[in-house]
């Protein structure tokens, strides 16, 4: 009785797509499954970012959830589509918002394996990295805050002072705590200040 052969065993060779020089074409076969994610979990490598073209949303969607199953340690982020119309009077959803600018922010630092980029994505013209740079901010314990000036810069950044944040894109400021939910972030911050310095900088959950 012969053995059934291996997931890994249905792959082509690879190397030939490894070793492909800039501006080669190379076609892979017809892949089933999941075969296409661990392909391209094979092809990559750390410290070289590999840009996937997908047909569709969904399809982009897949491969980050199998990628992720397939190779964990693959630092693996997805460019999701705006999913507005060119003349719709709505904004994108805010956690597609979020989610474009960590992934933009992990590719302008490095961080990024695998960027997964459906094909009407990537349609779209981005901004410069110098204008994702020029609305990026850090805040560290122990250094000073100024309060009105990060109040200046979340207004010109578009974010909208709350009572209570809920979502990305919100702040509060209530005497020496800022709570501030930055597009990217998967929970809110507190940010505890002493006077002008930074004392700590904790996350919460908004529901509780």
């Amino acid at each position: 009785m012969s053995a059934s052969p291996s997931f890994s065993a249905l792959l082509p060779d690879l190397d030939a797509f490894a070793r492909a020089k800039p501006g080669q074409r190379l076609d892979l076969p017809v892949l089933a499954g999941s075969a296409d994610a661990l392909a391209i979990a094979r092809l990559a490598k750390k410290g070289s970012m590999l840009v996937v073209i997908t047909a569709n949303p969904l399809d982009a969607q897949r491969l980050s959830d199998e990628i992720a199953w397939l190779a964990p340690g693959l630092r693996t982020h997805l460019l999701p589509d705006w999913e507005t119309l060119p003349y719709d009077s709505f904004s994108p959803h805010q956690d597609l918002i979020s989610e474009r600018l960590s992934t933009l922010y992990a590719i302008s630092r490095g961080e990024a394996d695998i960027a997964l980029v459906p094909a009407s994505t990537a349609l779209y013209r981005l901004a410069p990295p110098a204008f994702l740079a020029a609305y990026t901010f850090f805040l560290k314990q122990g250094e000073k805050l100024d309060v009105d000036g990060l109040r200046n810069q979340m207004t010109v950044a578009g974010y909208a002072h709350v009572t209570q944040v809920m979502t990305p894109g919100e702040y509060s400021v209530r005497g020496g705590l800022v709570d501030l939910f930055p597009m990217g972030a998967a929970l809110p911050y507190r940010i505890d200040l002493f006077d002008e310095e930074i004392e700590s900088i904790k996350t919460f959950d908004p529901d509780t």
